[in-house]
């Protein structure tokens, strides 16, 4: 386990990798790491989100991703993935959209090690209909051995890394995550990398081991960024900023020059004790 600097972490990113993300729409979000994957020139990335965010649309709308696994997504109160949607529209995205379960049971099965798991979520759906449909969404119709009934079967899926947003993580990789975590654990569980961005560095022995929520064992690096997550809430520690959401929504639902004009100007939230407004 390593603590590092931002841009050394993203630097051990390839281009086509597949990247867990553990936001929720405008809460706890990748964004500083978004950020630096965009500035870094990351392309033909798949990426994989439970509940779709900010950081998603952010790298969709700069053109650093060929394919999506979610279970759909928002700005929250401030609107739509623009972005996300745009682009499966034009074709320019191939999207797999699953139940949040049936996706977050595919994550389940990669940290188990399991080669799949059953699961009875999505039958009689339209999504369903679809993924039976697409190459390559990891999901098939089988059979319940047991009563013969139809069961749908979630091939295992491994993010090459994920990133994950933690309140604190000491210099051994315990990482303490409050408040709600939704698929946090499964989508880094499942990955063969993870990647810690914390709001704090705090020395080993300093987190209670009540609230480690994902352990050093499985962290390979920590990288200390204060506000990272801005300009989406992290629980106990700030609130969404509000007035940025509103300019972002309205730019990505703009698309073409005030989104580029955004892009081109990422804020710099993330260094010199930048404060939340």
């Amino acid at each position: 386990m390593t603590v590092t600097d931002l841009s050394s972490a993203i630097a051990t990113i390839d281009d086509g990798a597949t990247v867990g993300l553990a936001g929720f729409a405008i809460t706890r979000n990748a964004v500083a790491a978004a950020h630096e994957l965009i500035r870094a020139g990351r392309r033909e990335l798949t990426l994989v989100q439970v509940v779709g965010g900010i950081e998603t649309d952010l790298l969709v709308a700069a053109g650093c991703v060929r394919s999506l696994h979610y279970s759909g997504g928002s700005l929250d109160r401030f609107g739509p993935l623009h972005a996300v949607n745009r682009a499966i529209s034009d074709g320019s995205l191939t999207a797999f959209e699953y139940s949040s379960l049936s996706l977050t049971l595919r994550l389940t099965a990669a940290w188990l090690g399991l080669p799949f798991l059953p699961c009875c979520s999505m039958l009689g759906s339209q999504l369903l209909k679809q993924l039976l449909d697409a190459e390559d969404s990891g999901v098939q119709l089988g059979s319940d051995p047991f009563t013969g009934g139809a069961v749908v079967l979630l091939r295992a899926l491994h993010p090459d890394v994920t990133i994950v947003h933690a309140d604190r993580a000491d210099s051994a990789g315990n990482a303490e995550v409050s408040g709600p975590t939704w698929a946090l654990r499964e989508t880094a569980l499942a990955a063969r990398r993870v990647i810690v961005v914390c709001e704090e560095l705090v020395p080993v022995g300093a987190i209670d081991p009540r609230l480690v929520t994902l352990p050093g064992l499985v962290v390979d690096l920590v990288v200390p960024v204060q506000y990272a997550a801005l300009p989406t809430a992290v629980h106990g520690r700030y609130d969404y900023d509000r007035d940025h959401l509103i300019r972002y929504a309205a730019a990505a639902a703009a698309g073409g020059t005030a989104l580029r004009d955004y892009l081109d100007d990422l804020p710099d939230y993330h260094h010199a004790g930048l404060q939340p407004t």
